[in-house]
């Protein structure tokens, strides 16, 4: 179980040979990405600030929840922070387990909780207006 915040670009092939085990029958993964557009208006960039203090704690309590309740082998967060470009990936999620079930539902569970309660904030950068803090769609 792993947590990474970064201001990397993420490389999804890698973190996928980190999960390999020969004892899961099953892996899935997620990857949130910057798309171009909000609410009718056009993006041009994204920025993630995030509280690192606080952060690989509430994603162990994730990931730790996960486990217990899917019964999953494996799983891993990796969130950017710092500012991204339209089509990078924000937020990647791995899980893998003894079966195909199990990893999906761990992995919905998984960033919805990480959206609902990670501290991490992001703020759209329009191409024709100001740029503006983004409400938890979940909280908000």
């Amino acid at each position: 179980m792993k947590f990474e915040l970064t201001e990397n670009v993420i490389e999804p092939s890698k973190l996928r040979e980190q999960m390999l085990s020969l004892s899961a029958g099953a892996y899935c993964s997620y990857e949130g990405w910057v798309r171009d557009h909000n609410k009718g208006k056009t993006v041009s960039e994204l920025h993630y600030s995030c509280y690192p203090e606080l952060a690989p704690s509430v994603a162990g309590a994730i990931l730790a929840e996960a486990k217990e309740k899917f019964k999953i082998k494996d799983a891993a967060i990796v969130h950017r922070s710092g500012t991204l470009q339209i089509g990078e990936i924000a937020v990647w999620i791995g899980v893998t387990a003894d079966h195909r079930d199990a990893t999906f539902s761990a992995s919905r569970y998984i960033i919805d909780n990480v959206k609902f309660r990670l501290p991490v904030w992001k703020k759209e950068t329009y191409k024709d207006s100001k740029s503006s803090w983004i409400e938890n769609h979940i909280c908000g």
